[in-house]
């Protein structure tokens, strides 16, 4: 890439003036810089080590001293967004179809096997360039804009409405046996709330002729359900009747409600969110609000529950101690 592009692609301000035109690659590893590369420095004290590799040009965006005056010293305002300015460039030059997916399909996606030209995108802007910068052929790419940015894409397409069928054999609410293209899946932990998510990926890979393969499913960060007994300690899936359901997502919050409405009718099923979040579930019956991560252990320990779906948190609160429920924290939301 050329030195005159770079700058006008990340509005840049060169601050000498080098012998160099051009750079070979872009390398956020000083260790694996080549001679001829532009190198990214997240942290200053790895340019040196960059220098001496033969980078012919230093990407920085905190004040740096500047000790090879031959080579392309490039100031920028934010390092993330030069980068996202420099990928989408890159990527208009690619043969690439994008499409854009929620969260829930996107961690799916991760969990089948699917063709090497099909990329399952979710990390920072770094990981992306790194993963993306070289490819080469036709790709196709998924992504989540609440797991990647968005806008190093130019041209982004939605996912079709499904058409797909899975006939679910066997369920529990957080356990799935199922039948697709003539394979039985049994006792997959995988909740049949996910089942609609799962048909609107396996539809867009039939409509894209995207050869796939479904394996042993493994829980999601979402709905995750987990056993415990009367002191809150983590048992074994199943080996309980106290289910605690982690949920940090607040988007997906109503319709698992609703979800555990229907499908749970027999339990007695609390639910626990964030203050802050209180006037988008007015009305709905045993709703608890907290202020403080401090309080959930203690508001579980003071009512009796069969489920309970947290929001906001993860299971790694039943790590810790249960506290005075007036005790302040970093977490405090007032």
């Amino acid at each position: 890439m050329r030195l005159e592009n770079v700058l006008a692609l990340t509005n840049a301000n060169l601050v000498n003036e080098p012998f160099v035109k051009e750079f070979t690659n872009i390398v956020f590893d000083e260790n694996r810089v080549k001679r001829g590369d532009l190198f990214i420095a997240f942290n200053d004290s790895t340019i040196e080590t960059a220098l001496l590799n033969g980078a012919y040009g230093i990407i920085f965006d905190k004040p740096t001293q500047i000790s090879d005056s031959e080579i392309a010293w490039i100031k920028v305002k934010n390092i993330e967004d030069a980068l996202k300015r420099l990928l989408r460039f890159r990527l208009i030059e690619k043969d690439v179809r994008v499409y854009e997916c929620n969260e829930i399909i996107l961690k799916l996606a991760l969990q089948v096997i699917t063709e090497s030209n099909f990329i399952v995108l979710k990390g920072d802007i770094k990981s992306l360039v790194q993963e993306l910068w070289d490819i080469e052929g036709s790709f196709t790419i998924l992504f989540s804009p609440t797991l990647s940015p968005k806008d190093i894409f130019t041209d982004i397409k939605t996912i079709p409405s499904s058409k797909e069928s899975i006939t679910i054999m066997e369920q529990t609410l957080f356990e799935t046996s199922f039948i697709y293209d003539d394979i039985f899946y049994e006792r997959q932990l995988i909740s049949p709330f996910f089942i609609p998510y799962l048909a609107e990926l396996l539809h867009l890979f039939k409509k894209l002729n995207i050869n796939f393969r479904l394996k042993k499913f493994t829980p999601l960060e979402h709905f995750e359900a987990v056993f415990t007994n009367k002191k809150f300690e983590i048992k074994e899936f199943g080996t309980s009747d106290k289910v605690i359901i982690f949920e940090k997502n607040c988007s997906l919050v109503e319709e698992e409600i609703n979800y555990l409405d229907k499908q749970a009718t027999w339990a007695k099923t609390i639910f626990v969110v964030p203050y802050l979040n209180s006037n988008n579930f007015e009305g709905i019956e045993n709703m608890i609000f907290y202020k403080n991560e401090n309080e959930i252990l203690n508001i579980l320990k003071s009512n009796s529950f069969h489920f309970a779906l947290i929001v906001g948190v993860d299971k790694s609160i039943l790590s810790k101690p249960l506290t005075n429920q007036g005790q302040m924290s970093l977490f405090d939301f007032n």
